[in-house]
């Protein structure tokens, strides 16, 4: 009790701080989130996410060193191909943009490289599966990403990350990949993927929003928890390496509750849209930048988190290298 209880004395001073301090941002926990678009000869800058780019074909070595020099080890590629079609072909095709940006990157470093596994950059009609009835037809879905998680593997993707939410999806894929060959290719699901609103930044990047409707049958309601659980509990068993919650920041709850309840690494996905509410309400002048940074990607680590995806993960890194 007061007076011989001082909580103040173990924030007395910089130093003492940082010894008690419990959760830790290391930068081997985070992910860059890279995009590669095969219609483009010079990057391009995304108006919605200002600082993030998209980028050419011809720029992967450039782009890998970049990452690298930043301290950055880890990268999840997403592909912009100049051609669509129902099926989502160019998804599973060699010389796909994230096929080509793959052996781009290992070719030049010694990145891990984990490749987006979903077809809704590729489809004409921007879901993510094959349609019957205006729906994505999940069984036959199914077909597709097996080929997709192979051609991934091929290219020499390290970890594949299914993220259109199909039932089945990531034994399908873990038979797919062990039939091939390519039995030590992790699969990081995109176990607890919910229907956000958070998303509209990436699809302006990735030219993937819907044509019609939207993604209620196959992405998660915002309000339900349980049902998250359930589908993790289901990734387990169908052979899941590593589990993932997106968003992050609106669902810490999600976070702490897989935490406890599984034991197998667990990744955030801080999405576009928080990144876009942080880079532009600090360009309005609403708030130190990188200080808030650093405290939404403790709030995810705190919350369970093992790694997180973000679009900060480089200027994060630049900091901490400097000694911020």
């Amino acid at each position: 009790m007061f007076p011989t209880n001082r909580m103040r004395r173990l924030r007395s001073s910089q130093g003492i701080r940082s010894l008690t301090n419990e959760t830790r941002i290391d930068c081997n926990q985070l992910i860059m989130p890279l995009f590669f678009d095969e219609s483009l000869e010079r990057k391009r800058e995304c108006q919605s996410m200002p600082g993030v780019f998209s980028h050419p074909l011809n720029e992967c070595e450039d782009v890998a060193n970049r990452v690298v020099s930043n301290g950055i080890g880890s990268v999840l590629v997403f592909g912009v191909p100049k051609t669509k079609d129902a099926q989502g072909t160019m998804a599973f095709d060699d010389r796909g943009p994230a096929q080509m940006a793959i052996r781009g990157l290992k070719e030049s470093s010694d990145l891990l490289v984990i490749a987006d596994l979903c077809l809704c950059e590729y489809t004409s009609h921007g879901h993510c599966g094959h349609l019957e009835n205006g729906d994505v037809d999940n069984d036959s879905t199914l077909d597709l990403y097996g080929r997709v998680a192979i051609s991934l593997a091929d290219s020499g993707a390290d970890i594949v990350a299914p993220s259109g939410m199909m039932d089945g999806q990531v034994a399908h894929i873990r038979r797919s990949l062990d039939d091939a060959g390519f039995k030590d290719i992790a699969i990081m699901a995109y176990s607890a993927k919910y229907k956000s609103a958070f998303y509209g930044p990436f699809r302006d990047v990735a030219c993937s929003a819907p044509s019609f409707g939207d993604r209620s049958t196959y992405q998660m309601q915002c309000g339900n928890r349980r049902e998250a659980m359930m589908e993790m509990e289901l990734d387990v068993r169908e052979g899941a390496d590593i589990l993932m919650v997106k968003p992050a920041m609106a669902y810490l709850d999600i976070i702490r509750d897989a935490r406890e309840r599984f034991d197998l690494p667990l990744a955030a996905y801080q999405v576009s849209g928080e990144y876009a509410m942080i880079r532009h309400a600090a360009r309005m002048g609403c708030f130190d930048e990188g200080s808030v940074i650093d405290e939404s990607l403790t709030s995810i680590a705190r919350a369970g988190a093992d790694m997180i995806i973000t679009y900060f993960a480089e200027e994060h890194a630049r900091r901490v290298k400097d000694g911020f």
